[in-house]
């Protein structure tokens, strides 16, 4: 009897298989249903190796031939580590995860990978602007229609470009199209959210990005499994002042007023005795795993809420606000960036001084035409609570200023990396501002050591 592999739905079914034969094959289930063996689609290559190997002749359906075909790559020229990377993907069988900082030219590295497996490409990106950014870097070195999927467009071609938002609803149907799916900004996933994505496609070549990946055990193996493990990895110390720009951060540490300083210091002694006796008896849990048993109790909630109370309350203290004032003054001349923790903060801001806001409420066209404004230098000055954390290329952009945060190291060293990426004469400057005897001090200092 022939074996039959077909794609439906994100999964491989095997129809005239043997009960023998599919209980060793990786992912297979029976499904009672339609009365055939089924997978997910990311076990395609391992479950067509396997077939192969049995007496009964093959009937492989999965990958359509027809359709659109891969035209005309340019060879892109790449630093020595990003060589060194390329080189260490392939030698993991092309599947793996690289770990570079931002600005190092990631986007660059997977398109010397797609050149040199002139193979039909899925590109999943985070977000819209990042959509944009990278059709506009693959449009440099591909000849041919560049597909989209995501902020309102569906178009399938050979190289595609999809947000997750829009890959999660439509990979069941186009999970079957690609033999090498580019994974940005890897580390959204391995925690289960957005992990149906990458088991409904079937390109058996992954190639993962990032600058930043989990510490999380759990979700390191999660994303070995359905990416590849770490085949490379550079830190910002070892490229800064090659080929990142040098990098200067300036830590100013400010004041509470009495009145700031009462208020915080109430919110703790709600919050820090049920968050300290909960990791005494819990030591290896986390703050999510706290969050999760907070909600169940009315003490748990209430010290949820004071530690949430006291993060807005340092989010934009007095001190921060005259801090961030004679920053703006004195680098008048120059190009800024400011984070905030919340998207309130930004627009505070954004009211005081005349700083053009980057945030989700912010249109593809308007955002556009503000990102060109600012690389012309009509604008000096963006601030933003988190639209700006993440691969947008503002290479102009010379100094930061970390108001607040949210999301702790990999936030840091997203936000860092908008000004690492290198031009002649060019120093980063980062100015920090965090509160003393707060819990930013802590964070800073743990930061610190992480960059």
């Amino acid at each position: 009897m022939t074996v039959r592999l077909e794609f439906n739905r994100g999964t491989i079914t095997l129809s005239g298989c043997a009960e023998h034969d599919a209980a060793g094959l990786p992912g297979v289930l029976w499904d009672p249903r339609v009365r055939v063996y089924r997978a997910p689609g990311y076990h395609y290559a391992a479950l067509a190796a396997a077939v192969r190997s049995f007496e009964s002749p093959v009937e492989d359906c999965v990958s359509p031939t027809d359709g659109c075909t891969v035209r005309t790559w340019a060879a892109p020229s790449l630093r020595p580590y990003q060589s060194a990377a390329l080189t260490a993907w392939e030698l993991s069988s092309a599947r793996g995860m690289v770990v570079l900082p931002t600005g190092s030219g990631k986007t660059r590295l997977a398109m010397a990978a797609m050149a040199s497996r002139r193979a039909r490409a899925l590109c999943l990106v985070p977000t819209r602007v990042l959509l944009e950014q990278w059709r506009g870097e693959l449009a440099k070195e591909y000849d041919g229609p560049i597909g989209q999927y995501g902020d309102g467009i569906r178009k399938l071609e050979a190289l595609t470009v999809a947000t997750f938002a829009s890959a999660f609803h439509h990979m069941e149907t186009i999970g079957n199209r690609f033999d090498l799916l580019v994974v940005d900004e890897a580390h959204h996933f391995g925690t289960g959210a957005n992990d149906e994505i990458l088991e409904l496609c079937t390109a058996p070549a992954r190639l993962g990005l990032t600058g930043t990946p989990p510490a999380n055990t759990i979700q390191q193996l999660r994303l070995e499994e359905l990416i590849g493990p770490v085949v490379y990895r550079q830190s910002v110390s070892d490229l800064t002042g090659e080929y990142l720009a040098p990098l200067q951060i300036v830590t100013l540490a400010l004041d509470l007023t009495k009145d700031e300083r009462k208020r915080y210091a109430a919110e703790v002694a709600i919050y820090h005795p049920v968050v300290r006796q909960f990791f005494r008896y819990a030591p290896r849990a986390s703050w999510r795993d706290f969050q999760n048993a907070a909600i169940r109790t009315d003490e748990g909630r209430r010290a949820f809420g004071a530690w949430r109370r006291s993060r807005k309350l340092v989010a934009f203290t007095h001190a921060k606000r005259e801090a961030l004032s004679r920053i703006l003054v004195e680098h008048r001349q120059g190009r800024l960036l400011v984070f905030t923790g919340n998207n309130e903060t930004a627009y505070a801001i954004a009211r005081e001084h005349c700083i053009m806001p980057m945030t989700c409420d912010i249109g593809r066209n308007e955002r556009k035409e503000v990102f060109e404004r600012f690389r012309t230098g009509e604008l000096g000055a963006l601030v933003s609570a988190q639209v700006l954390n993440e691969g947008i290329d503002l290479p102009d952009a010379e100094t930061a200023i970390l108001v607040g945060g949210r999301l702790g190291t990999r936030e840091y060293l997203q936000r860092i990396g908008r000004l690492l990426r290198p031009a002649a004469g060019k120093q980063a400057l980062v100015y920090e501002l965090v509160m003393r005897d707060t819990h930013e001090v802590r964070n800073s200092t743990r930061m610190r050591r992480e960059l």
